[in-house]
């Protein structure tokens, strides 16, 4: 008798370390799934060898977390004239709580225009990279290293 009770409590305590591996799975799953989110945004700004943007976007995440947000580039190379991007877009690679998307970071990029502009940077921040691409109007030209801030609005 003493067997059949052991035997039961070896499938009982199988039982539940088999959904204990299944419920921790699911909900570590779900807590470390990092999101892409888009960026919407405008910058206005001048370069001549240095170089100095400033502006507000939008950051939406496919969960539905939304946050209003300051924008700041600063940094130098061979860059001159002055544009304005009203059409800027990006992506925010790696967000897992909406407080990830703020910093600043390494930031490399190019920019040409003559009436139209356009731009294209990466802000290489280990998971969380930044790519950015925009269109406006401005007369520039060159490309840029610097340091790109997303910070509170």
């Amino acid at each position: 008798m003493s067997t059949i009770n052991i035997n039961q409590w070896k499938i009982k305590i199988m039982k539940f370390k088999i959904i204990s591996v299944i419920a921790a799975s699911f909900f570590m799953s779900s807590a470390v799934q990092a999101e892409e989110c888009s960026l919407s945004y405008t910058m206005k700004g001048w370069s001549a060898f240095y170089k100095a943007y400033s502006g507000t976007g939008t950051v939406t995440c496919p969960s539905g977390k939304t946050a209003k947000v300051k924008l700041s580039l600063k940094g130098g190379g061979f860059t001159f004239g002055a544009s304005e991007i009203t059409k800027g877009k990006g992506r925010i690679h790696g967000v897992n709580k909406i407080s990830d998307i703020y910093g600043g970071g390494f930031a490399i990029g190019g920019h040409a225009g003559f009436n139209k502009s356009i731009e294209a940077r990466i802000v290489p921040r280990g998971s969380r990279s930044i790519s950015l691409s925009g269109k406006g109007t401005g007369y520039d030209v060159g490309w840029s290293m610097g340091s790109f801030k997303i910070s509170r609005f």
